[in-house]
């Protein structure tokens, strides 16, 4: 079993209300309903640490449809939360508008409604593209349509129970982030603590819209909330019915769980240490709201390495979309699948992009042996397809990651120059559409996230000091290089064989013979003389594919004085 088989039957567990057996399978067969959650702020860019939010429990779904199980992924937008701070690339007017709900925050970049939408579209589009099916729930437009309105009542005439509840935990130590986006999730998180100021209810002001108020007087028989804000204004609000406000977090999460029947909602490790958001609303939603927390796993944070450039997110963090640039969209969940949610895992965008494709593949090759089947096999199987979208897309003619981005290297990316060489390298296909979609990232990875130090630029003109100031031995190797290279199209078998021989050759020793240690060594020179020849540089990509990529022409005219 892997995590995935194990929370399901968690959540069908849940649903049930029993661990038995029989009482599961009579729940599934009567065709009972299980439901997982996510949620998410739009406060900024959902990067992909956040993403592990929604793959969490898609994951858990998928299980259950394959089972049989009628399921559904609810996912909730937090867009009713206070806008909190200006972030980098933010206009420092919008300063004006922190304490308003996001859903009431103008949209700095112009392009959609408000905050909120703009943050949501491109996680919408990614989780689109990777398969992910959710049902999104707004909390602006369930508190604003009074769909929680006896909730609240009921959780304001129940303010000494919370207090109750919270105040086991205020004298807790203080817990320790271990990274920078633990720490501002546990800064968020004593915020909302400290937003509650004993009443579990805040308004949002009358005048300025924000939620900087604090409530003077409240009336169980009338329901009238007095409040004053920090703006000057001194208003009211009636919960019965009004909905100018909303439940702090710390009641607001159970409050939920308890009306949308939650059986499997997965959180940051910050909501499960003692104190936090998962272990006070066990308490919280028992106690109060009569339900039951749901299952629950707690996932570790995600790190990103190797970004040389971040286009599309904010202040250099990686959203989904910049992983989908290089990666295709079965492996993106494939690296959230493979993982225990409690392992923290790094998502390199450098050279270990050339590594993970070749594990990949091998672990596609594997996948094809039904005797082989294993949990790692299972976590393929769980990122390749979805129970909605099908088999997702990947290249019909599955080239190596690293074949591809070497050519896109020294052809700058020509997608019909990198389609003629791959076919000589072995790799037939139709059209370049046989390539696609990993082509594309291939090429996007090249451009984006390869240093400048680090691409290959084939000379324009022969290094003549260099040519002129050869060993006899290196002139040896380029005249023999040069005499048997074919003309016109090249076979990178052929090429293999003739760079790898010239050594050989002149040693006298023929071209299949096995090399001697200072053959080995000449080899080891041979190419690093080529590599200065051809692109000013120590090393750089295969050299069979290089001369392939560049063609005999023109490697004639850079080796020849």
């Amino acid at each position: 079993m892997d995590w995935v088989t194990r929370a399901a039957d968690d959540a069908i567990r849940h649903a049930a209300g029993s661990g038995d057996p029989a009482a599961m399978a009579a729940y599934v067969e009567g065709g009972g309903l299980v439901t997982v959650a996510s949620g998410a702020s739009p406060s900024g860019p959902i990067h992909l640490g956040n993403l592990r939010e929604f793959l969490t429990p898609h994951f858990v779904a998928e299980e259950l449809r394959r089972r049989g199980v009628r399921t559904r992924h609810l996912h909730s937008w937090d867009d009713f939360d206070r806008y909190r701070k200006v972030g980098a690339g933010i206009p420092p007017e919008w300063s004006e508008h922190i304490g308003k709900p996001l859903t009431a925050v103008p949209d700095p970049f112009g392009c959609h409604d408000n905050w909120a939408e703009h943050f949501k579209a491109p996680l919408r589009a990614a989780l689109a593209e990777m398969g992910v099916e959710v049902e999104e729930i707004s909390q602006t437009s369930m508190y604003r349509s009074g769909a929680y309105r006896d909730r609240i009542l009921h959780a304001v005439a129940h303010r000494d129970v919370i207090e109750g509840v919270l105040a086991k935990y205020r004298t807790k130590a203080p817990v320790e982030a271990a990274d920078e986006q633990e720490a501002e999730a546990l800064a968020d998180s004593v915020a909302a603590s400290e937003d509650l100021e004993r009443f579990p209810y805040k308004p949002w002001c009358g005048i300025c819209g924000r939620d900087t108020t604090t409530v003077t007087s409240y009336s169980d028989e009338t329901h009238d909330l007095a409040y004053t804000c920090a703006c000057g204004h001194t208003g009211s609000t009636n919960l019965a019915t009004e909905d100018n406000g909303k439940l702090v977090w710390k009641v607001d999460w159970p409050m939920r769980w308890a009306f949308e029947g939650v059986n499997f909602e997965p959180g940051g490790l910050d909501h499960s240490t003692p104190g936090s958001s998962y272990t006070v609303g066990k308490e919280l939603v028992a106690e109060v709201f009569g339900g039951r927390a749901p299952a629950y796993v707690a996932y570790a944070f995600v790190g990103f390495a190797g970004m040389q450039k971040m286009s599309s997110s904010s202040g250099g963090v990686p959203i989904p979309a910049d992983a989908l640039k290089v990666l295709e969209a079965p492996m993106v969940r494939w690296l959230y699948a493979r993982k225990q949610p409690k392992q923290a895992f790094t998502i390199d965008f450098g050279p270990e992009v050339v590594r993970l494709y070749d594990e990949w593949d091998a672990l596609s090759k594997k996948a094809a042996n039904p005797e082989k089947r294993d949990v790692a096999v299972l976590a393929w199987e769980r990122a390749v397809s979805t129970s909605s979208a099908g088999v997702l897309p990947v290249s019909p003619v599955a080239v190596p990651f690293r074949v591809l981005a070497g050519v896109a290297d020294v052809t700058a990316g020509s997608a019909e120059q990198i389609s003629r060489i791959v076919s000589h390298v072995g790799y037939e296909h139709a059209s370049v559409d046989d390539l696609e979609p990993r082509l594309g990232r291939a090429m996007a990875w090249t451009d984006e996230f390869v240093p400048a130090s680090e691409r290959t630029v084939v000379r324009s003109s022969p290094d003549v000091e260099l040519l002129g100031s050869l060993a006899a031995r290196e002139a040896e190797w380029l005249a023999l290089l040069l005499q048997h290279l074919p003309s016109g199209d090249l076979e990178l078998d052929e090429v293999t064989t003739l760079v790898y021989g010239v050594p050989k050759l002149a040693a006298g020793l023929a071209l299949e013979d096995q090399p001697t240690d200072e053959v080995k060594a000449d080899q080891k020179a041979f190419f690093t003389l080529l590599y200065n020849l051809l692109v000013s540089a120590e090393r750089g990509p295969r050299l069979p594919t290089l001369i392939v990529a560049l063609g005999a022409d023109k490697v004639r005219s850079l080796l020849s004085a």
